[in-house]
């Protein structure tokens, strides 16, 4: 007599026990159905207490400078050394790198951003009032009226929020900086309540960060201009004065490009702008998971019961 296929008997069982996972699921459908819909409201109120979040982006061109002093210098050091001169050192090191790192920095944000923003609509605010374009802050961290915080804290918190536990807020949640390698374009993002808070401060990170490097090489140009004029007067020889003068030049053209281009460092391709539409939180993408999730975790909770209820009851039948 021919044995049975090994291969069809497994199929035919495969079919019995895909057959029986979907009596299971119909059977406890009005369980499913219950926690669909209860994650379905769960998940629609927490969508609702999400407040809307409103980016704001500048497109930066990167203003890339060749530094002629240091050619300069390089030209005429040899000379100077003779008289014992030894020459201010410069170098062809483009800001925009060391930009980039900056404005991501503590120092920067404590520095620079902090002073000029107001710390409750960074630390405090609840929502936007559209209507009314102001800022609700909650009641429980800062009190309007008496202009105090109020917050509950512990250490090494404080009852003002410090600059580090500031800076943390601002870059895990309102700044993103983007360096596209093939354009060497920079994206600057703010993320924030109010549309308005936003490109208001995407346009202080700008102007700040151009602001740093200006005052930054104007103080190294006056400081070499000062160094210059000083060696002039110590020394005599002629070919060395000449060197030094054509140097000198050179940096009170520096100085002078310092002190006329406010975009030192970062010029806007795309300046921010106040933004009509929101930028999240897409609730119904949070509805949507929350649905799926509740319906995954349903069926595996009705499989489960029903296969413990059979283990229990082979259990009880063998005892017998």
């Amino acid at each position: 007599m021919k044995e049975p296929d090994p291969s069809l008997t497994n199929l035919k069982d495969d079919e019995i026990n895909l057959k029986e996972i979907f009596n299971i699921i119909f059977q406890g459908k009005k369980l499913i159905a219950f926690f669909t819909v209860f994650a379905f409201c769960l998940s629609l109120i927490y969508s609702l207490t999400l407040q809307n979040i409103y980016k704001s982006t500048a497109i930066l061109n990167p203003i890339e400078k060749t530094d002629s002093i240091s050619g300069a210098l390089e030209n005429f050091s040899g000379i100077a050394s003779l008289a014992g001169i030894n020459l201010p050192a410069s170098t062809q090191e483009s800001n925009t790198a060391k930009a980039i790192e900056k404005l991501k920095s503590l120092s920067f944000f404590e520095n620079e951003i902090m002073p000029n923003i107001k710390l409750e609509e960074l630390m405090a605010v609840k929502y936007w009032d559209e209507q009314k374009n102001i800022l609700v802050f909650d009641s429980n961290i800062y009190n309007v009226e008496s202009n105090l915080w109020v917050r509950d804290f512990s250490f090494p918190q404080k009852q003002i929020p410090s600059a580090q536990e500031s800076f943390l807020q601002f870059h895990d949640k309102n700044l993103f900086v983007n360096l596209d390698n093939q354009t060497g374009f920079v994206t600057l993002e703010i993320e924030h309540q109010s549309p308005f808070i936003a490109k208001q401060w995407a346009d202080l990170i700008v102007k700040q960060i151009n602001s740093f490097y200006r005052e930054k090489d104007k103080a190294e140009a006056e400081k070499a201009i000062n160094f210059l004029n000083s060696q002039l007067e110590k020394t005599r020889l002629s070919e060395v004065r000449l060197a030094l003068v054509n140097i000198l030049e050179l940096e009170i053209q520096k100085l002078t490009l310092v002190e006329a281009n406010e975009l030192y460092v970062f010029d806007y391709i795309d300046p921010a702008a106040v933004m009509e539409e929101k930028f999240g939180p897409n609730r119904v993408l949070i509805i949507i998971l929350g649905m799926l999730f509740s319906l995954i975790a349903s069926i595996i909770f009705v499989l489960f019961r029903h296969f413990q209820k059979k283990d229990i009851s082979s259990e009880t039948n063998l005892n017998y």
